[in-house]
């Protein structure tokens, strides 16, 4: 159990909320290797029922093409891990819910053959039917499950405020 995590991302999640609110936009999620952690830490801004209209955990290959519209074929290829499946999820993500920002994870919190025992996720922001942002994350093999998940959500959303903060100055 994590007590009292100094590092929880409050200013990150004051900023973003700030920055929504003033322009009335929305966002939500499409998650694999975090499993919801994403979704947990946009619950908690504040307005979040106003900015965080929801988010969809789909951890299998199945799950993103039936619910995200994934391609299989591209899916397979690349174990569901790409900037390629990372782009569809946030740009269906938000389709899905109706929101402006659509934000979008997959990845690898533990060490497989089919990750070549690195541990690495890809996340992508869309924003208005337009992928704006993609990046990957490329984590230390030492850093296992929870804190991977971890390490992950956190970085996107400071990546995330970063990204609103340049969208929307002032």
């Amino acid at each position: 159990m994590i007590k009292n995590r100094s590092e929880f991302p409050t200013d990150e999640l004051g900023k973003i909320s700030k920055k929504l609110s003033a322009v009335s936009e929305t966002v939500s999620t499409a998650e694999s290797v975090t499993s919801g952690y994403l979704q947990f830490l946009l619950s908690q801004m504040l307005q979040a029922s106003e900015i965080y209209k929801g988010g969809i955990t789909a951890y299998t290959l199945q799950e993103k093409v039936n619910l995200l519209k994934v391609d299989e074929k591209e899916a397979k290829k690349c174990d569901c891990v790409s900037s390629g499946i990372s782009n569809k999820m946030a740009l269906h993500t938000a389709e899905l819910f109706g929101t402006d920002w659509g934000i979008a994870v997959t990845g690898y919190a533990t060490p497989v053959q089919e990750s070549g025992f690195k541990l690495f996720a890809f996340f992508s922001f869309a924003y208005r039917n337009k992928i704006i942002h993609t990046e990957k994350i490329e984590l230390n093999p030492d850093v296992k499950g929870p804190a991977a998940q971890i390490h992950y959500a956190e970085h996107i959303i400071t990546a995330f405020k970063n990204k609103c903060s340049k969208h929307h100055p002032a």
